[in-house]
């Protein structure tokens, strides 16, 4: 029996770990937490300095009990949960839980989990950190406080089953107030004046590349075209014109590759590039830091701890990075000097590293044959991300070209502007590009080479396109930029951001449509009877300084009791007031047109967890249900019959024929009231500013559609 009890929180991670030691060392998982909160009541006496009433889980007890065995016969006890502030809570209920008695149990934390350093920690173990502890201890009474008070006056109100949350409502209030901007959202008109130019042949015959340009002034001064008919004016006064190179501007601009990932940045990025939820990448994560067994069947960690909020890399690290640029890629590619990053978060909680491979010499591509897919692709993010922080910068050159054009007889003079860039020196970029959000402006960098060009020659003109535009609302969130709103204003930590995205969608206040968060009916009226009584608990700027305050806890500069009073005087008051005064809410009851084909009654439109459905008003006795179709006022391509909204089991949207299964037509692109202007078939989305016809396939842009200019969206109500 080894005499040294080392206790870890996941199997996987015991199983890396036991083969890193020798066979003094046991090595079992706790399988998470071991004491918790129960669920049936409050547990925190607000009167006791808010003491809380720890129990060990039923479904816990066998297996905790078998960890109290193993302790009583281990003479050294080494508690190496997560190194974050709910693994040294953790870590703190193991040693209240499994009675060590007078032997010592030390606190051991694995940044990463490679033989050198768990052999490495083993050597350098700590007392638990009490402050970690009352920090987090604070974190779990105060949600508990806020989530079991307000949560029954939802049920009372609205139905059972609903939540609120200090974080999550918080999130859940940045979702809705965007949502109503983008409705609210009245867009505005504009066109813009576009050229395509080709440099003259000395010989007169064929054209070199063409590049375009745009419209930049009208007589010096910048022009404003809000409808048609200036636009047109324009190019009518264009027609004949000479265009001439008048001036041409060149500048280098290095480009630096960005910081080594956090979990947010990782969250945003998988999210961009690999299309994967934050609670997927971190499951993933997750395994990628616990051990993967790889060639010779050794066990072992692939990467750094995955929740932290630092950019701080180990000059170990750095300079491993370095030495296998200048191997594989050359001297040239490492930059001058080893870079270090600022962390972003003024509140960044723990002395943790950035997400990094283990080793930069477990390529990606030797280790794919180990790895799931999703493994694989994770890792090669995380890898080429890192190695590209320590090459060298790009170098751009971006050429700006001014083109002025003027017709004969014409005092107007217009200025048209072309933009380029040619990379000089790939440095970084030659491993690896960060993804912008799908509603980021394009730089200058994007833009492809101009042809060579010189100041006072004339170009021919091959084409003049007035474009129709319209300004656009907001964007919804995506996971993505939801996680960095909430890293910017100090919602939450890098432990909970995939938490409060998994609640909201779980709870059915929030629903993923063509990868962007959208509130749900019952989602709005959470938040506004939530912002209507309890404005504190969910204002943004509230919960980031409580943030703060939790912060300063585990600092040691505050004391969780006192903290917990002075968040708790104020709210309870503004319960008791809530208790009071709000109403009961009762969704309206629309009758529908359909009738219950199990007694008769007339259905009814009622409010669920993702959204409206039908049911008899005959509940308990009648519990017909069924989803409700949402009519688009469009009959379908094939037999005429309604288009209807519908959602798969994962909550995307697409759209079929009410028929169904009578008549199985579906797209997944939303249908245009506008019919196909060459067949008069059914016109769905394809782009923000295109239309595809289903039955002949002709695309066209949106300024192409007969009408106002507007595309008219087939909504979920027929309008």
């Amino acid at each position: 029996m080894a005499n040294k009890l080392v206790i870890v929180e996941s199997p996987a991670k015991a199983k890396t770990i036991e083969k890193y030691l020798g066979r003094d060392y046991a090595v079992r998982a706790s399988l998470g937490h071991v004491r918790d909160l129960p669920k049936s009541k409050l547990g925190v006496d607000v009167d006791a300095d808010f003491r809380p009433q720890y129990l060990v889980p039923r479904d816990k007890s066998k297996h905790v009990k078998a960890l109290k065995n193993e302790a009583q016969r281990a003479r050294e006890i080494f508690l190496a949960t997560d190194p974050d502030r709910e693994g040294e809570a953790i870590a703190w209920h193991l040693a209240e839980t499994i009675d060590p008695g007078d032997r010592p149990v030390r606190r051991v934390e694995f940044h990463e989990i490679t033989r050198s350093a768990v052999q490495a920690a083993m050597q350098h173990p700590r007392s638990i950190d009490y402050k970690r502890v009352d920090a987090q201890q604070a974190r779990r009474i105060l949600d508990r406080l806020v989530g079991y008070q307000i949560s029954p006056l939802l049920w009372k109100k609205v139905k059972r089953g609903l939540s609120a949350g200090r974080v999550q409502s918080a999130a859940l209030r940045l979702v809705v107030e965007r949502e109503r901007e983008v409705q609210a959202f009245d867009p505005v008109e504009y066109w813009s004046i576009e050229v395509e130019l080709a440099k003259r042949q000395a010989n007169g015959r064929g054209r070199h590349q063409t590049f375009g340009a745009s419209l930049v002034e009208v007589d010096g001064q910048k022009p404003e075209i809000g409808d048609e008919a200036t636009g047109s004016a324009i190019v009518r006064d264009l027609d004949g014109a000479s265009y001439r190179v008048e001036g041409i501007r060149r500048r280098e601009q290095q480009r630096n590759p960005p910081a080594p990932y956090t979990t947010s940045t990782l969250q945003q990025e998988a999210n961009r590039k690999l299309g994967f939820t934050a609670k997927r990448t971190m499951m993933v994560a997750q395994q990628l830091y616990e051990g993967v067994e790889i060639a010779n069947r050794e066990q072992v960690g692939l990467i750094t701890y995955m929740r932290t909020d630092s950019t701080v890399v180990s000059q170990e690290a750095i300079g491993e990075a370095r030495k296998y640029i200048e191997e594989r890629h050359g001297k040239d590619f490492v930059s001058e000097t080893p870079r270090t990053y600022q962390t972003r978060s003024r509140l960044a909680q723990e002395a943790h590293e950035a997400i990094r491979p283990t080793s930069v010499y477990r390529r990606p591509e030797d280790l794919t044959r180990f790895l799931t897919r999703d493994q694989a692709r994770l890792y090669e993010l995380i890898w080429k991300r890192f190695v590209a922080t320590q090459m060298a910068s790009a170098r751009i050159e971006i050429t700006t070209v001014d083109v002025a054009a003027q017709r004969p007889g014409s005092t107007a003079q217009y200025r048209f502007r072309a933009s380029g860039s040619v990379t000089q020196f790939k440095g970084f970029l030659a491993l690896y590009t960060e993804t912008r959000d799908e509603d980021a402006a394009a730089t200058e960098e994007d833009r492809k080479p101009l042809p060579p060009l010189t100041e006072g020659e004339l170009l021919d003109l091959i084409s003049l396109t007035p474009e129709q535009h319209f300004t656009q609302p907001p964007p919804r969130f995506s996971e993505a930029s939801l996680v960095r709103a909430l890293e910017e204003r100090g919602i939450g930590r890098p432990s909970t951001y995939a938490p409060i995205l998994s609640t909201l969608q779980e709870r059915g206040y929030v629903i993923r449509a063509d990868r962007r968060l959208e509130p749900t009916e019952l989602g709005e009226l959470v938040n506004d009877l939530l912002v209507e009584h309890f404005p504190d608990v969910v204002d943004v700027d509230f919960t980031a300084n409580m943030e703060e305050r939790l912060d300063d806890i585990a600092q040691g500069r505050r004391m969780w009791v006192p903290v917990m009073r002075e968040f708790y005087g104020p709210f309870s008051v503004t319960l008791r007031m809530a208790e009071q005064e709000m109403e009961k809410v009762t969704p309206p009851v629309e009758p529908s047109d359909e009738v219950c084909e199990k007694c008769g009654r007339q259905m009814v439109i009622k409010l669920g967890r993702y959204g409206k459905f039908i049911a008899c008003p005959g509940f308990p006795e009648c519990r017909n249900a069924k989803p409700l179709l949402l009519k688009l006022g469009i009959p379908c391509p094939e037999c005429e019959a309604d288009i209807v909204e519908r959602r798969t089991k994962k909550r995307r949207v697409f759209f079929g024929c009410s028929r169904y299964p009578e008549c199985e037509w579906t797209s997944w692109a939303r249908p245009l009231k506008q019919p196909c202007p060459e067949c008069g078939s059914l016109l769905v989305e394809a782009g923000r500013d295109r239309a595809k016809c289903t039955k002949c396939g002709s695309t066209f842009t949106i300024a192409e559609l007969p009408g106002d200019g507007h595309v008219a969206l087939a909504t979920a109500d027929g309008r």
